[in-house]
């Protein structure tokens, strides 16, 4: 008698998001080890909020990291924001590489679909330009680091501080370990209007959370914006909106911050780009968020909503998604049917499918919002503080207003849940756990229906 095969391969956006899971989950095992802290033991439950943290690239953290973690705990928290930034099939692909010639076409689409890329025959060109670009940058990141942090903390820990934040910084992961140092309040507080250190981190966040695919294109037109791809000329011109926009916001709203006093005009406007780019799934802070006043708030709110660009080392709804919305409703109020920008049109499955994702997230804040607030003891500015922390969960972005260390562990364990689905895309997850069709869909008559 012959038993029925039973089909185990996956598809592949339940490879990436069982793999994303794989690897956060052994990263909890070793945060768990007794050595991995140095006061020798870890709760499993914040063992695995700081694993979910760094292998989703968010920054938030239950324990100090510099304070609690040792130097192999420190380490491992490095390797999970590596893996999660680069993105888990860039690693499988370059192990691949490694031991056989080849891959096939399964492990292709799901690289493809891991970092942004759009043709299946460039794949492993796609992934040597990713391992090198990323070596590239966070060395040269770590070495402009070091110039501040070997004078101020010693050479060996210097160095690891310079490529800690290096790598922390391009994978948009907001992790730092400056706290218990002599230059350690409040995340980078000590340079904020060190041009040195703000500059080089913005640098390094900017350019990982362009996207592996953006950057890519720039490269191979020789930095002529005339021939780059109509996504690249899109993500870049809104990139630019939202972080100079933001940097202006930012200016304006913080003017009379209180930590801003004695501060001239460019160390304002310092602090201010620095804002309005780690807003952007980052998690360092030069100003407080708790310092902010209700507008910037607000506009930190927004940003992290939005987050990085598709493909990058950056989370929230996507810059693209953003585009999409916004140029489908422009293209509404004039009564367009067609969504266009300059001499391109985009399809309207895509305005469907990010106004899918901008419905989706806002239903999951709001939701986790509301169970927080129901599962937290009353305090002051609970509704703002814990709104703030699942913005900054499910954008990956990990600014935090102090809230995070005393939640209890019903509220991390939704916090580790909104990280999850952060980094993984909530697109991502509906696909892995749709189930496939094998009839055609079925077609209803139209009819009328009121909005607006």
């Amino acid at each position: 008698m012959k038993f029925p095969r039973l089909k185990t391969k996956m598809n592949v956006w339940s490879y990436l998001a069982l793999g994303y899971f794989a690897v956060m989950f052994v990263g909890s095992i070793l945060l768990v080890l007794p050595f991995a802290s140095k006061e020798g033991g870890t709760s499993y439950i914040d063992a695995l909020f700081t694993a979910v943290s760094a292998g989703c690239v968010t920054g938030l953290v239950p324990l100090e990291t510099n304070v609690h973690w040792s130097i192999f705990g420190q380490a491992v928290i490095l390797l999970l924001i590596q893996l999660g930034g680069l993105g888990f099939m860039t690693f499988v692909t370059l192990l691949l590489l490694m031991v056989k010639h080849g891959i096939g076409q399964y492990h292709r689409r799901a690289v493809l679909q891991s970092v942004g890329g759009g043709h299946l025959a460039g794949v492993k060109k796609l992934v040597r330009r990713i391992v090198i670009g990323t070596a590239c940058f966070e060395i040269g990141g770590a070495a402009l680091l070091s110039i501040r942090f070997i004078p101020a903390l010693g050479v060996a820990q210097g160095i690891w501080c310079a490529v800690f934040h290096s790598v922390s910084a391009f994978c948009n992961a907001g992790f730092d370990i400056l706290g218990g140092t002599v230059v350690g309040a409040g995340s980078l507080s000590y340079y904020a209007t060190d041009p040195l250190v703000s500059l080089t981190l913005c640098t390094l966040i900017i350019i990982g959370g362009l996207g592996f695919c953006v950057w890519g294109d720039v490269l191979d037109c020789k930095l002529n914006p005339k021939k780059f791809q109509f996504y690249t000329k899109v993500i870049l011109i809104a990139s630019a909106v939202l972080i100079f926009g933001g940097t202006l916001l930012f200016l304006l709203f913080e003017w009379n911050n209180p930590l801003y006093t004695g501060y001239n005009f460019w160390q304002k406007l310092l602090a201010s780009l620095f804002n309005s780019t780690t807003a952007r799934t980052a998690g360092f802070y030069t100003t407080d968020p708790a310092t902010l006043s209700d507008s910037g708030y607000l506009l930190m709110l927004v940003l992290m909503f939005i987050g990085g660009c598709s493909g990058s080392t950056a989370g929230g709804i996507k810059v693209g998604t953003f585009a999409v919305i916004i140029m489908g409703m422009l293209a509404a109020f004039r009564s367009k049917k067609d969504i266009s920008f300059g001499k391109r049109r985009i399809e309207s499955k895509l305005l469907a499918q990010a106004l899918a994702i901008f419905a989706a997230y806002l239903f999951l804040i709001l939701t986790s919002t509301v169970i927080i607030c129901a599962i937290e003891p009353d305090g002051p500015n609970t509704f703002a503080c814990t709104l703030f922390e699942t913005v900054s969960a499910l954008g990956t972005v990990g600014l935090s207003m102090g809230l995070t260390s005393t939640l209890t562990v019903w509220s991390k364990i939704i916090l580790i849940l909104l990280m999850y689905l952060g980094r993984v895309g909530v697109l991502t997850l509906a696909f892995a756990l749709a189930k496939k069709r094998d009839t055609a869909e079925i077609r209803y008559p139209v009819d009328t229906f009121f909005i607006g």
